[in-house]
């Protein structure tokens, strides 16, 4: 499988880059990639070879990245995108991984030269500037937009945001934690459900209500609301019988994440200054991509008083690009060789 990127913009001629591994590690999934960089003023990004692994089979990231090199012509190097805080050590804290992550472990076990560590939105947003208008699905605002702060935001296993900000013919991309922000209701029935969600929680975070696990949390807790006993035990479900319309009640917890989402997106649009665009990837949203279109996804995002017009020139897109997480670790890592 081979994906072509448009250039990275450098302004300086080098040769092509020794072919390296970039993963995108995700709670559910690990997306791997062979990568070949094209020399000049800004090398093209092949995926020469590409695999996605259930977390699950294996019993860490050193076990996939093994099974995918045994398959692939020796490589040096390896960058890897994930969520999480990297200590000074290569070991990775996170909440939504199911194996601790060391690059020093990685880099040890498998002989790589250098093992490279970036935060798994950032890469992302380092993919961001790489999308084409068929890899998207417009949401709301313009279809073009002037360059400028560009915001990535991704409910899956957690949530994970960050932003993209051009500097001439290079970039930034600022890395947060916007998912460990506390959760903010609205409407009454949110305000309800977010007290049914803090009798077991000191902290509810907008991740537990924007994830997978996130939906689930606002089922069982809208059940406890309506009087209800749960009848469905994963996302998958809840999501499936909303888009189905089988079950009201799941319904009415996906229309409360749309809700929640975009009003949710409004705000960190106008925290992080955006002006270059919206991108939401993930693993959940596409799946929901019509009930998303639908929803009160776009009144919530531009209900924010005098500042629902400025939201209006803003174009919010859904991202549907499996390997977006990759290119964006390879785009990061390009960049920041050439530097």
């Amino acid at each position: 499988m081979t994906a072509v990127v448009p250039p990275l913009q450098t302004t300086r001629q080098q040769p092509a880059p020794r072919p390296f591994f970039a993963a995108d590690v995700g709670g559910t999934h690990v997306r791997v990639g062979l990568i070949q960089a094209g020399s000049g003023t800004g090398p093209a990004i092949e995926v020469q070879s590409y695999r996605k692994y259930r977390n699950a089979d294996y019993p860490g990231l050193d076990a996939i990245l093994a099974d995918f090199a045994a398959s692939q012509p020796p490589v040096s190097d390896c960058v890897i995108a994930t969520a999480g805080y990297a200590l000074p050590d290569g070991t990775v804290i996170s909440a939504n991984l199911p194996w601790p992550l060391s690059s020093t472990r990685i880099r040890e076990d498998l002989g790589f030269e250098a093992v490279h560590l970036v935060n798994d939105f950032e890469a992302v947003a380092h993919a961001a500037a790489h999308i084409n208008a068929s890899q998207v699905l417009q949401l709301t605002g313009p279809a073009t937009v002037e360059r400028g702060p560009t915001l990535v935001v991704g409910p899956g296993t957690g949530l994970g945001a960050a932003v993209w900000i051009p500097l001439g013919d290079r970039s930034v991309v600022l890395a947060t934690e916007a998912g460990q922000a506390s959760l903010a209701a609205t409407t009454e029935l949110e305000m309800a459900v977010l007290q049914q969600m803090q009798r077991d929680r000191p902290h509810v975070s907008i991740e537990q209500a924007l994830s997978g696990p996130g939906l689930l949390n606002l089922y069982n807790a809208l059940c406890a609301v309506r009087g209800a006993t749960p009848v469905h035990t994963t996302p998958d479900a809840v999501s499936a019988a909303a888009c189905d319309g089988s079950d009201p009640l799941a319904v009415e917890t996906l229309q409360l994440f749309c809700g929640i989402l975009g009003s949710t997106i409004g705000d960190m649009a106008l925290l992080y200054g955006t002006q270059g665009g919206i991108y939401l990837a993930g693993g959940i949203l596409p799946k929901i991509s019509q009930f998303l279109l639908n929803s009160s996804f776009v009144e919530r995002f531009l209900n924010k008083g005098p500042m629902g017009k400025a939201l209006q020139s803003i174009p919010v897109k859904l991202v549907e690009h499996g390997q977006l997480g990759v290119i964006g670790a390879a785009s990061w890592y390009l960049e920041k060789s050439a530097t």
